[in-house]
């Protein structure tokens, strides 16, 4: 992000000298997007304090926050063999406490972060919660419908979409989900060969 805000810094020097109102123009638009940048990154940090839970009692990483006017409103962590509940997923479990918290299902204005591309189950609460913004970190090759797979979240059909935000802290978030699953694999392993 540093780099961004120093190319923009010599992009506007450079555009000044042509065109002041052109530079004054491209200046704003790269602060916006240095300064929604952090913004996201600071949110996506606690999905993945979230996240770090999970893993911690044996679950998938997977973490998320729903903000709402620049507060978080509600965490959650993934709970699905803690709980042996398909639909425990983080983002059904934000949603179910931001829509407790508040006392109504529409969670306009609300962003949800989370440190997985949605499943479709997820894409679609986040759909008919009528959530305004949905940012993720990893993409999910094999059930991600936040544009991977598909884009339930932005497909026109439906009476409310969502804007997607992807890759935020990507790199972060797909390790700890890679090295949790190498783990696993090499526990399952060492029990196979244990049992022989």
């Amino acid at each position: 992000m540093r780099a961004e805000l120093d190319n923009a810094i010599v992009s506007f020097q450079i555009l000044y000298s042509f065109n002041y109102k052109l530079a004054y123009s491209v200046w704003r638009k790269t602060l916006k997007e240095c300064m929604r940048m952090t913004q996201d990154e600071f949110y996506m940090k606690e999905a993945v304090n979230e996240a770090r839970k999970a893993e911690e009692k044996g679950e998938v990483p997977i973490g998320a926050v729903l903000v709402l006017d620049g507060e978080i409103i509600a965490r959650a962590h993934n709970l699905r063999e803690t709980e042996q509940r398909s639909v425990a997923h983080a983002e059904m479990l934000v949603i179910e406490e931001a829509c407790r918290k508040l006392g109504t299902w529409r969670l306009e204005r609300a962003v949800l972060y989370v440190t997985l591309e949605p499943c479709p189950m997820c894409a679609g609460a986040a759909v008919l919660s009528r959530i305004d913004k949905v940012v993720f970190g990893a993409s999910d090759p094999k059930g991600g419908c936040a544009g991977t797979l598909m884009n339930l979240l932005q497909e026109e059909r439906f009476n409310h979409q969502a804007e997607v935000v992807s890759g935020v802290m990507e790199e972060e978030c797909g390790r700890m989900l890679s090295d949790f699953f190498r783990k696993l694999r090499a526990k399952k392993k060492a029990e196979k060969q244990s049992e022989l």
